[in-house]
């Protein structure tokens, strides 16, 4: 199971530095000029978690594997691509494949470095990728009304809840509202993520800002975004790309420690956008274990058992019997899973199992 986030925002915002920061790569071309970036570079980046160092150093697998997420380069977005300036509609349709929405925002000076609209204001570049985003989404909706109207006309039931949907949505978008904002009742939500729709996406803001602000934790642009994120019910974090990139480069996690030490950092900015990301999509962490390997995987909270079980493997949900099932703090202060078993504290879970953050999970199934 993956789950992928988009990094957007206008051409020459440090969106590919980021990019191959997370990814510890050169994948993305970094360049000072816009639409350096046409296809989107893909990335799997590994999420650090000490939990599950921790299992492993009691059951000693061979090999330890952590959980990731996708990081998805997209192209610069510029006034008027919903109308096909720049890349345009190429570079929107790569949005609609993504889970989340990484947006990154200049908040830095650089004369080295132009900016498409020739002066750093990062709240109206928000704005110009939010607006072209709803046009997107308005285009897309009105091409979608025609043929429900026509389904009503044959007396669809569905189509007319749909349209009803539909020219909620269109009603928001007009008032210049994303589509997320829309209350949406629980049977309909499956005809919502149908829409496929840009502006339903949840949005973390990445300020990039320069060496001097990471160490303060950010500058007069990065607190205008968080007060705006706030508003709009979105999430931001302080980044400087290009120190992340330097630490990158580094090998030895030592090296890296002593780096971050230097500036006054206590963390990574890109362990910052990783865990925003994580929350924003409502995500949680699971574990499994045998001689061969520990490991870590992610599914998206509110999940039942089967579910994770199928993120382990296809064959597992569809013969799912039942998920035996250890809580990590138990898990850990007995010293494993023979001592929970026998301490009681490893449990028989059936299909209805919401599974927990942090579970250690045995799977029984039959093919």
């Amino acid at each position: 199971m993956g789950f992928n986030c988009g990094i957007v925002g206008l051409p020459n915002v440090g969106k590919s530095t980021l990019f191959n920061a997370l990814t510890a790569s050169a994948a993305a071309e970094a360049s000072n000029y816009p639409f350096c970036t046409i296809e989107p570079n893909l990335g799997k980046v590994e999420v650090a978690d000490p939990r599950l160092d921790r299992i492993a150093a009691i059951v000693k697998p061979a090999r330890v594997i952590p959980t990731t997420l996708g990081f998805v380069d997209i192209a610069g977005l510029v006034k008027g691509s919903s109308q096909g300036e720049g890349l345009g509609n190429r570079f929107l349709s790569h949005i609609r494949e993504v889970e989340a929405v990484i947006h990154v925002l200049r908040c830095f000076e650089d004369d080295n470095v132009s900016h498409v609209a020739g002066a750093i204001d990062p709240l109206s570049d928000a704005a110009t990728v939010a607006t072209e985003m709803m046009l997107a989404d308005l285009e897309s909706l009105e091409k979608r009304r025609q043929p429900l109207i026509k389904k009503i006309r044959g007396d669809d039931q569905e189509a007319k809840a749909e349209l009803a949907l539909v020219e909620r949505i269109l009603e928001a978008l007009g008032e210049g509202r994303p589509a997320g904002s829309v209350a949406v009742a629980e049977d309909q939500k499956r005809t919502f993520q149908g829409l496929h729709l840009l502006t339903a996406k949840p949005v973390l803001y990445v300020c990039n800002v320069d060496e001097d602000s990471a160490a303060a934790h950010g500058n007069a642009w990065s607190a205008a975004v968080g007060r705006h994120a706030g508003q709009e019910g979105a999430a931001s974090v302080v980044v400087s790309a290009k120190i992340e990139e330097e630490i990158a480069a580094l090998a030895e996690a030592a090296e890296r420690a002593e780096f971050l030490d230097s500036l006054g950092l206590g963390e990574t900015g890109l362990a910052r956008v990783v865990g925003g990301a994580y929350a924003l999509l409502s995500l949680i962490t699971f574990f499994t274990f045998n001689e061969k390997e520990a490991r870590a995987w992610t599914l998206r909270e509110g999940s039942k058992a089967p579910r994770a079980a199928g993120a382990v493997h296809t064959d597992f949900e569809a013969g799912f019997i039942r998920a035996e099932t250890i809580a990590y703090d138990d898990f850990i202060a007995l010293g494993g899973d023979q001592a929970a078993r026998e301490a009681g504290k490893m449990r028989a879970e059936g299909r209805d199992y919401l599974v927990q953050d942090g579970d250690i999970m045995l799977f029984r199934f039959k093919v």
